[in-house]
């Protein structure tokens, strides 16, 4: 097990729907930014859905978050962990989310997997604003659908029928 702190939060005050990992995989860490492991299904599920291509930069990514009010932040941000199990995460310090919550329009908060709904849970179980757990974006998961974060992400970012294309 090593010693690892994870990535800043990625949000402003037009963001209204936050995603919420468990702390970056390997390829993240060493990409330097979150859900870097082409084979995580991350991208092309949220790129998917507002009909855009995956942006090829860090940079791309953020902004594409931005613009479409999407934040983006672990639950853990520093922990050991062996690999990117995060059943091996012993987490060491937690997302201070209500700073988070002070500082943007947050409306909701999408859990990406068990472990970042369950830490959620745990701290932050108390506060009103609505959070949901969607089944892992990982590559390890073998019951992830596509269609199920796309059916929540269009509860929260209601798609136009005529002309627009998100």
């Amino acid at each position: 097990m090593s010693y690892h702190i994870g990535f800043d939060p990625v949000a402003d005050l037009n963001s209204v729907l936050l995603i919420l990992g468990s702390f970056p995989s390997v390829k993240s860490r060493e990409e330097g930014f979150y859900y870097g492991n082409p084979q995580n299904r991350f991208w092309r599920m949220l790129c998917s859905f507002f009909g855009e291509e995956i942006p090829p930069s860090v940079s791309g990514k953020r902004a594409f978050l931005l613009r479409r009010g999407v934040a983006l932040w672990d639950v853990v941000t520093a922990c050991e962990v062996e690999g990117s199990a995060d059943a091996s995460v012993r987490a060491d310090k937690i997302a201070d989310l209500p700073s988070l919550f002070e500082r943007t329009n947050l409306k909701a908060v999408f859990c990406n997997g068990s472990l970042s709904y369950t830490l959620y849970m745990q701290y932050y179980g108390n506060y009103t604003i609505p959070v949901r757990r969607l089944p892992s974006t990982s590559p390890a998961n073998p019951r992830f659908r596509t269609e199920v974060w796309h059916a929540a992400l269009a509860e929260f970012f209601p798609r136009e029928t005529e002309g627009i294309k998100y």
